[in-house]
């Protein structure tokens, strides 16, 4: 945690992959998750750049006060379950408490923070498609704030609803009460339906999505749940029907293979269709601004760096 401004309030979840089964589970195979956070987990803001690096005048966070909520549950922060997962030496037996860390997280910064007026709620990966829930979840516990999502690496899954993530994780029932799931299912919840519940709970959030044409990251996920494809085709759908059903979002489609932004520098040299990504941010959020939908031309540049 960082207290600085205590006016304006970023709250990033983290990501970290995610598991489902004994291969993608076990810690002790090839875990696709961060199984822990401890020293070089990946879950310390002070080991990366862009939106935490403080040194850097062009940083549009420099002077916000910070929550980073750490990750290692391999539930994408929404789960609450003790998963068995059958193995060829065993069960791999996991702990997926991903809800009840982020709510850990966010008490703490209920008691640091009580009236911040800019909450920008933004995530990376695994912490992107959570983003939008725990956006509708401040809102609530923030009435007279203006909040602001922004997730990164996470719009391309085009996916039917993924029911054995969410019966695995437990997902379904701890969606917080905030968000009306009346008739919601783990066979009929999708991934880009958090957006909606989120949208359908606080109107007045202005949602965001940063995504790179071929996240390789992205890519290897779909493919992990039995759906491999180049991520741009299902990118643009999605994001198509989010930008027709939502009152507000805005999206940057950068070219290439990288995933997610705020963590990196990529955040300072990225520049798509003419537009800085930093830029693109830092209007993100201005309350005095709008910021502009922007996406990679089809001359080459999606395939770019």
């Amino acid at each position: 945690m960082r207290v600085a401004d205590p006016s304006r309030l970023l709250v990033f979840f983290n990501g970290g992959g995610a598991c489902w089964n004994a291969a993608t589970c076990d810690p002790a195979g090839r875990p696709t998750y961060r199984v822990h956070t401890g020293e070089g987990s990946g879950n310390d803001p002070r080991e990366y750049g862009g939106a935490f690096d403080l040194d850097n005048p062009e940083n549009p966070f420099r002077e916000w006060s910070q929550v980073f909520v750490s990750y290692c549950s391999g539930d994408v922060h929404l789960g609450d379950a003790t998963a068995r997962y059958p193995g060829p030496d065993g069960d791999v037996v996991i702990r997926h408490a991903g809800r009840a860390n982020a709510e850990a997280a966010l008490a703490e910064a209920y008691a640091f923070f009580p009236e911040p007026a800019e909450v920008v709620v933004a995530g990376g990966s695994a912490g992107a498609l959570a983003s939008p829930v725990y956006a509708a979840v401040l809102a609530e516990h923030y009435p007279e704030a203006r909040i602001t999502q922004l997730g990164g690496g996470g719009a391309g899954y085009r996916l039917p609803p993924p029911t054995v993530l969410w019966e695995s994780w437990g997902v379904i029932p701890a969606l917080p009460a905030v968000l009306d799931t009346a008739g919601v299912s783990s066979d009929s919840l999708r991934i880009t339906d958090l957006h909606r519940l989120a949208a359908a709970a606080a109107p007045g959030i202005r949602f965001h999505s940063y995504d790179n044409a071929y996240d390789a990251v992205q890519e290897q996920f779909l493919a992990l749940l039995g759906h491999p494809a180049e991520l741009l085709p299902g990118l643009d759908a999605n994001l198509d029907d989010l930008h027709a059903d939502l009152p507000y979002l805005r999206s940057y489609v950068a070219g290439g293979e990288f995933h997610t932004l705020l963590r990196y520098d990529e955040l300072y040299t990225r520049r798509t269709a003419g537009v800085r990504a930093v830029d693109w941010v830092a209007s993100v959020i201005d309350p005095a601004r709008d910021a502009a939908n922007v996406h990679c031309s089809c001359d080459g540049e999606c395939r770019g760096p």
